[in-house]
């Protein structure tokens, strides 16, 4: 009996889709890709010949995607090295191609999600080319199947926030430690099965102890409310704020590539200066080798690096006596 139960999530439905396409049309590697910034994340492959494994990553501009998403190439070509546009651009990634296949994946709003595609290291017949509208069928299928999957993520992200309003820092409001990590963990799950691109940045109080010392810990809490304040007012609507030491802050910047990242950093340094409050930052993006965990710590390490070249600054700022 025909086994018609639906797939568990869209992962396993990718990878149904690229096997039968794989069986159908014959092509030795299939793949779906996320397009992030620069890059072109690999989410699922069904590879034969070319040892293309699940979360590779490889230069958007060095794919032959980037030029049938442009439009200066065809969707299908059976001889690719027929066709002007099929040589290798420079810096191509090695990956010897005969024949390609490819349709963008888009968002409801029109934004490229990544790309369905297929190649061969050899050319392949001229009849494959009449499943071309097969290929089409499947890359909007799926495209429509992300859609629906990506906003049930995205109330899912919503209910967290709401479920986790408990783990709060009593002083600042912001989440405490285990806060968190919760979202730490539950992102990462996001990140590596639809490619999403993350950043954390941590920032460190320079002189938390100084106000404590000089003017009591009232003060020093009103500063730890007050950097809060302009961390909070800052971030986008899905970006988390948390306390995780004592005057210690960390970002967690959801869907947030590098050019979002350097974006955030800015904000946030602007939003600490306009308050006055001397800080030291460290920021650093996901990559798909490592987790969230690892990029924390990362920019945990990026930010005492800062705060001791602020520090020699400062110290060859003095006067010598």
């Amino acid at each position: 009996m025909a086994n018609v139960r639906p797939f568990p999530d869209f992962d396993a439905c990718v990878h149904a889709v690229l096997a039968y396409l794989q069986r159908r049309l014959g092509f030795d590697l299939w793949l779906l890709s996320r397009t992030v910034g620069d890059q072109s994340v690999v989410l699922s492959s069904q590879d034969a010949s070319y040892g293309i494994r699940d979360d590779r990553t490889l230069r958007w501009i060095a794919t032959y995607c980037t030029r049938m998403v442009l439009g200066s190439a065809p969707n299908m070509r059976t001889r690719a090295a027929d066709f002007q546009t099929f040589i290798r651009p420079p810096g191509a990634d090695a990956l010897p191609i005969g024949a390609y296949v490819g349709i963008p994946l888009k968002r409801a709003d029109g934004s490229l999600f990544g790309t369905l595609c297929a190649i061969n290291p050899r050319p392949m017949p001229e009849i494959v080319s009449t499943d071309m509208p097969l290929v089409e069928l499947f890359g909007r299928l799926l495209t429509t199947l992300l859609e629906q999957e990506l906003a049930a993520q995205e109330q899912a992200r919503r209910a967290d926030m709401a479920e986790m309003e408990a783990l709060v820092d009593a002083l600042t409001g912001l989440y405490n430690r285990r806060g968190w990590d919760q979202f730490l963990a539950r992102e990462e799950h996001r990140c590596a099965r639809y490619g999403h691109p993350a950043c954390v940045v941590v920032i460190d109080l320079d002189n938390l102890k100084i106000v404590n010392d000089s003017l009591g810990h009232a003060a020093g809490d009103e500063l730890l409310r007050r950097t809060a304040r302009a961390l909070q007012s800052t971030v986008r609507e899905h970006d988390v704020v948390a306390r995780v030491g004592g005057d210690e802050f960390a970002v967690l910047g959801v869907e947030c590539d590098m050019s979002k990242a350097e974006s955030l950093v800015n904000r946030l340094s602007r939003a600490l200066e306009d308050e006055q409050i001397e800080a030291s930052i460290g920021v650093s993006l996901r990559a798909s080798n490592k987790q969230l965990a690892q990029t924390w710590e990362q920019a945990d390490a990026a930010m005492y690096i800062s705060k001791n070249a602020g520090r020699q600054l400062r110290d060859n700022a003095q006067p010598k006596p």
